[in-house]
């Protein structure tokens, strides 16, 4: 089955409303709000779960006396699911700022060697995550860094979307119905207690794949 694209997303919410769909998502004023609505609920659904769809692996080389690496592609709304020297074959350990600060200025040992722990440091010019590795490596090194990372906004009709529809589609239309007011059809609390659950049963669904993942929380 494919996956539902913006425009269709926004086209399922007009629908509930008895609006007119519309050819694309700019075409007019109700359009271009139920589009921002769509984007709202896409981005809680994503921050609920650890949705497979959404993970990822970026590697990182290292260099030497080089210890601050900029990860591309990460954005400012990632997680850590873990990380591993794969040159060395061992994981990654991330520590707290004041470990890390303990060890570049009060370590006794030598600072450089072979990389074993981790700080994330900031973002770089384009938004994305800067990492400081410790010890500082002295050679090249792959690091691998499993992750999860949200999906950019959706702006084009064509884009399709990653996380489940239909708690995104129900979401958007629970934030639709609080903007227009009751119409005489579902209210808007109701609406909302629709996509709650639709959204447990979504990660109920793909939270059995995995039976690490046991526990959720709604946000």
């Amino acid at each position: 089955m494919a996956l539902p694209t913006y425009l269709e997303l926004v086209n399922d919410v007009l629908v509930r409303l008895r609006e007119p769909e519309v050819s694309t998502v700019q075409e007019n004023v109700l359009s271009k709000l139920i589009g921002k609505l769509v984007n709202d609920a896409k981005r809680q659904v994503e921050d609920a779960y650890t949705w497979a769809a959404l993970t990822t692996t970026k590697t990182t080389t290292t260099s030497d006396t080089v210890y601050n690496y900029a990860i591309a592609g990460t954005g400012s709304r990632f997680k850590v699911i873990d990380a591993y020297n794969t040159t060395n074959h061992f994981r990654m350990q991330g520590v707290s700022t004041p470990r890390m600060t303990q060890n570049f200025l009060l370590t006794p040992q030598a600072l450089t060697g072979t990389p074993r722990e981790y700080l994330f440091s900031g973002i770089d010019s384009n938004g994305d995550a800067k990492v400081d590795l410790f010890p500082i490596p002295v050679d090249a090194q792959t690091i691998q860094w499993n992750l999860y990372i949200p999906q950019d906004k959706l702006s084009s009709d064509s884009t399709a979307m990653m996380v489940p529809s239909e708690p995104v589609i129900l979401g958007a239309f629970a934030r639709a119905l609080v903007e227009r007011g009751e119409d005489g059809g579902l209210n808007s609390s109701e609406a909302y207690g629709l996509y709650k659950a639709s959204l447990a049963d979504a990660i109920a669904i793909e939270s059995s794949r995995y039976s690490e993942e046991d526990a959720w929380e709604a946000v």
